[in-house]
């Protein structure tokens, strides 16, 4: 799978978990520029994404990613 497939299936995602047509990702997109985004709704995204891509992150991944850039590259290498 490469990067603009990646992106098409999160952008669906993100606009499903956050309820919001009108989100367009970005790699430098982060929890501060989403309305919303708190630690609930993360665990509800990466849950999401998880399944999504049929791939399971370590919980130190997780901690890692600081914007939609990170999780595509992390994404990417597992994909």
């Amino acid at each position: 799978m490469d990067e603009p497939q990646i992106y098409a299936r999160l952008t669906d995602i993100f606009q499903d978990v956050f309820d919001e047509e009108s989100i367009r990702l970005t790699p430098g997109l982060s929890a501060k520029d989403v309305e919303g985004w708190d630690s609930l709704t993360h665990i509800r995204l990466i849950l999401t994404i998880e399944k999504a891509f049929k791939i399971k992150f370590s919980t130190s991944e997780i901690g890692k990613l600081e914007d939609v850039g990170d999780l595509v590259a992390l994404i990417e290498a597992r994909a």
